[in-house]
């Protein structure tokens, strides 16, 4: 495995990470219109936090499918074709939660602006659900033959570590939701995202244990095992667990002292460690097979070192354009969103 090959493994894992962060709380504030927000006037308000954003947020997904496409073009099409069906509901969520903000908008009555307010939280309930259920379903490992087709069924993509880690992936985005939309809207709704998210960081911490307990039974990354040359043992998935307890605590005790930066983004890093976790469990694979054999390593996902080479140059000239376009866009929509 080349230093390129291990570099693009990782910017793939950051740009997930990214996502989460960035399009985890757009999924909470959409939650949040079912669950927090009382009336249409909050809706409105919650909706107007993140108006400038969740469409600039999405393009980190697409940009972490293309580098994976690009980079490691056997892992995007093991993965892609494997889970197809998911990956086309989390589409057909993406699609519908889009146009929900311009139906609600231009709704003819206020039976058809209720109802789409209905499907945006749907919708922003159910994504990061399938994606925490597609996560945690491919690191357990699946049936693949030697050359990466995938023959599961359903209980291969539907079973309890993945049941768990879609629950636990929606909650860690409606609390970051709840977050945002502290550090971010005025008046009552703020108020009542904080006392929520006080009482249902308690429900995390139990969450947290059960994904632990699970993730020791359903794989291997708690096993001292030699992988391609790697030696793997707990160490890692130990630390990396404790950390996203110990960032939950940071971020829980943001929400109770007021601080309202320090849970948001303690809660958004959250996510960087969950994703951190899942790669440094399934390295130096991108899938594992329930036959260790058929695994798929990185060595062998990844496309040629010219290409890898052109990629790294082409993203190292235009990363920082992006990143100051991203945080000046933030800059100019900071302030709080009256009601």
């Amino acid at each position: 495995m080349s230093g390129l090959q291990l570099f693009w493994f990782i910017i793939v894992g950051v740009l997930f990470g990214g996502f989460f962060f960035l399009e985890g709380f757009d999924f909470g504030v959409g939650m949040s219109t079912l669950f927090v927000a009382k009336d249409d006037r909050e809706i409105d308000q919650s909706i107007a936090a993140i108006g400038p954003f969740w469409d600039g947020n999405e393009v980190w997904l697409l940009t972490a499918g293309g580098a994976m496409f690009a980079s490691m073009p056997y892992w995007y099409a093991s993965l892609f074709s494997g889970y197809y069906l998911i990956l086309l509901l989390i589409l057909a969520g993406l699609i519908l939660r889009g146009v929900s903000f311009e139906f609600r908008h231009r709704a003819p009555s206020a039976k058809h602006h209720k109802f789409w307010g209905v499907i945006l939280g749907i919708a922003s309930t159910a994504v990061p659900f399938l994606f925490g259920l597609m996560f945690t379903s491919f690191i357990q490992g699946i049936p693949m033959d030697v050359n990466g087709n995938v023959s599961a069924n359903f209980f291969t993509y539907v079973n309890l570590l993945s049941i768990v880690g879609g629950v636990a992936v929606t909650l860690l985005c409606f609390l970051h939701g709840l977050n945002y939309l502290a550090l971010k809207v005025a008046g009552p709704l703020r108020d009542r995202a904080k006392a929520i998210a006080k009482v249902l960081y308690f429900v995390l911490y139990a969450g947290e244990v059960v994904f632990a307990i699970l993730l020791f039974f359903f794989t291997d990354f708690f096993k001292t095992q030699v992988i391609d040359g790697v030696h793997k043992n707990a160490v890692w998935t130990v630390i990396l667990l404790a950390v996203i307890v110990v960032l939950s605590v940071i971020a829980h005790i943001g929400v109770m002292k007021s601080n309202e930066k320090m849970a948001f983004f303690s809660s958004g890093i959250t996510f960087f460690a969950l994703v951190a976790l899942l790669f440094q469990g399934i390295f130096p694979r991108v899938m594992i097979a329930t036959n260790p054999v058929h695994d798929i390593l990185i060595r062998h996902a990844s496309s040629t070192s010219y290409t890898l080479t052109a990629m790294t140059i082409v993203a190292l000239c235009i990363l920082p354009f992006v990143l100051v376009y991203v945080a000046w866009t933030y800059f100019i929509f900071r302030k709080r969103i009256e009601k």
